[in-house]
């Protein structure tokens, strides 16, 4: 199995900055797409940004210019460095993982989620 530990939020004023890291352990990964979803309280969670391991990045309307998301293939680790905050950006953060992952020896395809950590920017 993956397991996936967050890490980077907090609080912050609006126009602020955060790095959010997530760090993929456990059974190899291959041709995986990691990505940030985000859920506010009494919406649906929502992408936020993706990439695959070739590298190719995908943004919500709403992030776009403003979150860079990047990867480090060598370490299963993704970076979600996210620039001029907004009050609407607040939310639950959660990782993503799909792809294919080793176990006893043969390779499944799966999904994985982290367990979350909290964005909230201050008006």
């Amino acid at each position: 199995q993956v397991r996936l530990v967050e890490s980077g939020g907090g609080l912050v004023q609006a126009g602020g900055s955060l790095r959010l890291s997530c760090a993929a352990s456990g059974s190899i990964f291959r041709n995986n797409v990691m990505g940030w979803y985000r859920q506010a309280p009494g919406k649906q969670r929502e992408l936020v940004a993706a990439i695959t391991s070739g590298g190719n990045t995908n943004y919500a309307d709403s992030v776009k210019g403003r979150f860079t998301i990047s990867g480090d293939n060598a370490k299963n680790t993704v970076y979600l460095q996210m620039n001029s905050l907004k009050p609407e950006d607040t939310a639950g953060y959660y990782c993503n993982a799909e792809g294919k992952y080793l176990s006893g020896g043969l390779y499944y395809t799966g999904a994985f989620w982290g367990q979350g950590t909290q964005v909230t920017v201050s008006s």
